[in-house]
């Protein structure tokens, strides 16, 4: 099996890249400056020089408020590229696992929205990610959508919560969205194994199982860190005002195949290599903000 990941300067890449090369067959991780996604022709000739099995699609526009003032270029990648990407899998008869995101939904309800809910995206960024799952399941591919991603490569939100944690000062957190915190390296292992399983194609989450907030999440980040969580503290939506809407429910259901382990169980596993931050960070101060939360 040949492996094949895209957006190989991401986070999530970084994981996959590591995960796919225990397998020990071959896998090359390209970004952007190797293979621009928005070119179809290049996108067309590439797949069908290097013929992968399999095509992890990591790429994307992950810049959720920039979306709302640049939504044709968040689409040119999100979506657009996303059917270059199946088109071009569909003609090498590659399997392509392109990864997507709980804001396809509105976050209404209370209960977790299942893999064939109706979408509703409340902004820009979901309607880019969801023009990409559309293209993706048009050619018979998979779709892992995803949430509150974090790891050890590129800013998130465990990587800046240690740093405010260490100032010791209050930090006010977002108490009224719900969701999944997912370690990149378990979403990781949740792609490879459904890439070589024989699980039909179609619509997967791949979040970790139960729920909190992103007050709930922060607190346990700072109890991890021997912090006062009391310095976390909850404040609504409204008090964070951003040019994109968030849902308030991002919680996924898992109906189709096994949920990751429990976000908590999944932090605290992924604290020894976190922490290892905790050094690099007080060297070199602020590793860049969160993209939500706070």
């Amino acid at each position: 099996m040949r492996w094949l990941i895209t957006g190989a300067g991401g986070m999530l890449a970084a994981d996959v890249l590591d995960r796919t090369a225990l397998t020990g067959e071959p896998v090359l991780g390209l970004g952007r400056s190797e293979l621009d996604l928005c070119d179809k022709r290049a996108v067309g000739d590439f797949v069908s020089a290097y013929r992968p099995r399999v095509v992890v699609n990591c790429a994307g526009w992950t810049a959720v408020d920039a979306a709302e003032t640049h939504e044709d270029e968040a689409l040119a990648i999100n979506g657009h590229a996303v059917r270059w990407l199946a088109e071009a899998c569909d003609r090498a008869g590659a399997r392509l696992v392109h990864v997507s995101t709980d804001y396809v939904f509105d976050g209404a309800g209370a209960t977790p929205h299942l893999e064939d809910s109706p979408p509703g995206p409340l902004n820009a960024y979901g309607r880019t990610k969801l023009a990409g799952e559309r293209a993706a399941l048009e050619y018979g591919h998979y779709v892992v959508r995803s949430a509150w991603l974090y790891g050890a490569a590129g800013g998130n939100f465990v990587r800046t919560m240690i740093r405010l944690a260490r100032e010791q000062v209050p930090v006010d957190v977002v108490d009224d969205q719900r969701g999944q915190p997912t370690w990149a390296a378990d979403l990781a292992d949740f792609i490879v194994r459904l890439a070589q399983s024989d699980l039909p194609a179609g619509v997967y989450h791949g979040t970790s199982a139960g729920e909190t907030t992103w007050c709930g999440f922060a607190k346990e980040i700072f109890t991890l860190l021997g912090e006062d969580a009391d310095l976390v503290r909850p404040v609504p939506t409204s008090a964070v005002l951003r040019p994109a809407r968030r849902p308030a429910n991002s919680v996924l259901a898992h109906t189709r195949w096994e949920p990751i382990r429990h976000w908590r169980a999944a932090l605290h596993a992924a604290w020894p290599v976190m922490t290892e931050l905790v050094e690099v960070i007080s060297k070199q101060g602020n590793m860049g903000p969160t993209k939500e939360g706070s």
